[in-house]
């Protein structure tokens, strides 16, 4: 889609008085190793960032130059992230949701808005629209996607670093042919999802 017509939600917002609003989206929900983490972010109306799409469908090295880019022109971003071992106490969809609201609470600008890709969050003061496959439909929803899969990625890399074996660095915790062998030769290390690993494992 053409950057114009990704603004057409920012578009109706600001036609209803909204003047400053917030993207969130959430990278990690499905792996089976390592945190969820949101990001909220809040881009300048002034200023385009070409090239934002949903981060799925981005190059490694396309996403950290957008990422470089939001950075440096957003009015705020903030991110959130939630531990495996959270995730294993309290399930994956209240880790993101609380992921979601660590971010939004983190941001120094107050949003009026919140748009979302189709999270039902509760716990924040602000109203929220969610929309239906947000991260490739909306740049604001598009710049969040991408803040929190490069944060993700990021933190992967430095676990690989520590548990090699694992390959984390190159699948970033999904399950991959690569990892559920490593995970049936090595066992779970500390960052994985205990209560993700139990079918691959046999432990049900």
């Amino acid at each position: 889609m053409k950057y114009e017509e990704m603004l057409s939600y920012e578009r109706l917002a600001w036609e209803q008085g909204f003047r400053v609003i917030a993207s969130i989206d959430e990278a990690g929900r499905g792996p089976l190793a390592g945190p969820v983490v949101a990001a909220a972010c809040i881009l300048n109306p002034d200023k385009r960032i070409l090239g934002l799409n949903d981060s799925k469908k981005m190059t490694p090295s396309s996403r950290k130059r957008i990422y470089q880019l939001i950075v440096e022109d957003a009015v705020d971003w903030q991110v959130g992230q939630i531990d495996h071992e959270t995730i294993d106490e309290i399930n994956i969809l209240q880790a993101t949701c609380e992921a979601m609201r660590m971010a939004v609470n983190k941001l120094r600008v107050e949003p009026q808005l919140l748009l979302i890709d189709v999270v039902k969050l509760e716990g924040v003061n602000q109203p929220i629209w969610p929309i239906v496959r947000g991260d490739a439909l909306l740049v604001s929803i598009a710049a969040a996607s991408i803040l929190a899969k490069v944060t993700r990625d990021q933190i992967m890399e430095e676990y690989d670093l520590i548990y090699p074996e694992y390959g984390f660095a190159q699948h970033k915790g999904y399950g991959t042919a690569r990892h559920c062998e490593a995970l049936k030769k090595y066992g779970p290390c500390p960052i994985h999802r205990k209560t993700f690993i139990r079918s691959i494992l046999g432990t049900d």
